[in-house]
């Protein structure tokens, strides 16, 4: 007889086991409860009432950045391979241009617009009601005002795009938002709740730190998220210096898998928000982060 496991012990399992083969179950009555989750649909072994604070949650950094030079290129997959992947938070940055957001990295245009973006989150989530991405939307490589950044986004609400999109004040619960973008607001003159309100996050991101000095802010800042839960932690592992992000990427992500799967981290939840550069790219690090869920 198959024993049943709980959500948490299927978590804490999943660092070890590759994306094709995590399996969980909804439940532990009975094996007849069980189902089966994988990182397409891990929000969906959690009930309604879970805040999004309380979750590990992988994400991206610089999600689009895919083109340009090595100092420029932050991704090697696209948006909605990286959902499929368990990626749940992407980092968008947006030219206006055009009475359009083009996606870019600095001056390099990323050969991706806010429509395709839109389009990659709609397919997914219509396949994946269980979930929700949570999505901070800056402006890149364009200086135009809040006001201005606004209208351009409202247009996109406008011409369908509305019932996507989560939009509150504050952070919703994983019901409120399973099946949509959650906007979080890295811009003046976007509703939601505003990037840097430390009323609501608690954000590490020293994005121009070297890999040896970047590591122990990462760490601290997970044990900070397990000991003192209530807002909505933000763990940047990426940073651009001295070497392109490929380069710190591969000194930094390792660690951070060691990290979560070794005995330093046995136990902790609620780690927050993970950006990450190149994230597939190390085994097992996307699965890591979710085994640090309740």
């Amino acid at each position: 007889m198959t024993p049943t496991l709980d959500r948490r012990g299927f978590l804490r399992r999943a660092g070890a086991v590759s994306a094709a083969g995590l399996l969980a179950y909804a439940g532990s009555a009975a094996p007849a409860s069980a189902r089966t989750l994988g990182v397409q649909d891990w929000m969906g072994g959690f009930g309604d009432a879970t805040a999004l604070q309380r979750l590990s949650i992988p994400g991206t950094h610089d999600s689009g950045a895919r083109f340009g030079n090595a100092w420029v290129k932050c991704q090697n997959i696209t948006i909605p391979e990286q959902l499929n992947a368990g990626i749940r938070f992407l980092d968008i940055r947006c030219r206006l241009f055009e009475n359009a957001f083009t996606i870019h990295h600095e001056a390099f245009y990323q050969n991706l617009n806010f429509d395709d973006v839109l389009v990659a989150c709609r397919d997914f989530l219509s396949s994946r009601p269980s979930e929700t991405v949570l999505m901070r939307v800056k402006q890149e490589y364009s200086t135009e005002s809040d006001a201005e950044f606004r209208r351009v986004f409202d247009s996109y609400l406008n011409r369908g795009w509305r019932s996507l999109f989560h939009i509150a004040d504050a952070l919703p619960s994983l019901g409120q938002a399973r099946g949509k973008v959650v906007l979080i607001a890295n811009n003046g003159g976007l509703p939601g709740p505003q990037w840097g309100n430390t009323g609501i996050y608690d954000i590490q991101d020293d994005w121009n730190a070297a890999p040896g000095s970047k590591y122990p802010l990462i760490e601290a800042h997970f044990r900070k998220a397990a000991q003192q839960p209530g807002k909505q932690f933000i763990n940047f592992v990426s940073t651009a210096a001295l070497l392109p992000p490929s380069y710190n990427a591969g000194q930094l992500n390792p660690r951070v898998k060691t990290f979560l799967t070794g005995s330093g981290s046995a136990g902790w939840t609620g780690l927050g928000i993970v950006p990450m550069d190149f994230p597939e790219a190390t085994g097992g690090l996307i699965e890591a982060v979710l085994a640090h869920n309740p």
